[in-house]
């Protein structure tokens, strides 16, 4: 591989951004190789949790805008540009965004498709393609206003300014902000910590969070009581519940 660098320790799958000489810049390529990578891997019973990080001290500093400025509108429409990157964000195996450094523009977006950013002191945010004389195309007008809301997404995506860690977790686009040098093993923890569980109730909860962003809260609250319901089929709901009642920590097979 030439874009990405992958580890696996148990369940815990770590693919490192490796295009250093353009800040990690998104290209066909890296999407090409992510998905060869991550796919098979997503249908894997005992991989419990992805962790997408960057290198050089950069997460991704945007999309290849070598890789797209020779394009017409035409091109653009017929390959349907940047649509695989919607194949990335509905894997069904929980994500996590260990940012360092810069996450803008399509490193942005590639975060927001995440379900957790473990963000450094120093990460910086944001979608800055309106000095580029485009929009965020691979959801970021939509994911960030669901995550940050409409004022905070309009300032940003209209100014193409930035916001630092410390903002972005205010505004509830991060999850954690750590040290610089705690942000790979602090993702690496919670990845451990939702590979613990049982994959069901992992992805039955995942569904759940994100239908909030979705539906108004009477069709949620009753979506999630169907699936609440739906856990008692489950061989990890009887572990999960026997072990709490003989005060011993469960074993669930993911059945």
């Amino acid at each position: 591989m030439n874009t990405l660098k992958v580890e696996r320790h148990g369940p815990v799958v770590t693919v490192r951004l490796h295009r250093p000489h353009v800040l990690n810049a998104l290209s066909g390529e890296l999407l090409a190789e992510l998905l060869d990578v991550l796919r098979p891997l997503d249908g894997d019973p005992e991989a419990g949790c992805f962790v997408v990080t960057g290198s050089a001290k950069v997460f991704a500093a945007g999309a290849d805008i070598k890789e797209m400025s020779g394009r017409t509108a035409a091109d653009m429409a017929a390959e349907d540009y940047f649509s695989g990157w919607e194949e990335f964000a509905g894997l069904r195996t929980p994500k996590i965004a260990a940012v360092n450094g810069y996450a803008l523009g399509g490193g942005c977006e590639l975060a927001m498709m995440c379900d957790l950013i473990v963000a450094g002191e120093s990460a910086v945010f944001g979608q800055p393609e309106i000095r580029l004389g485009v929009i965020p195309g691979i959801g970021g007008t939509q994911r960030l206003t669901r995550l940050v809301g409409r004022a905070k997404a309009m300032d940003l995506v209209l100014t193409g300014r930035t916001m630092d860690a410390p903002e972005a977790e205010r505004a509830g686009l991060v999850s954690r902000v750590v040290p610089d040098d705690q942000v790979l093993p602090e993702a690496l923890e919670a990845a451990r910590a939702i590979a613990s569980h049982g994959r069901a109730s992992v992805a039955a909860a995942r569904e759940c969070v994100d239908r909030a962003l979705e539906t108004g809260l009477r069709d949620g609250i009753l979506f999630e009581r169907r699936v609440f319901h739906g856990l008692f089929a489950t061989e990890d709901q009887k572990e999960g519940m026997a072990a709490f009642l003989e005060k011993r920590v469960p074993r669930f097979t993911g059945r």
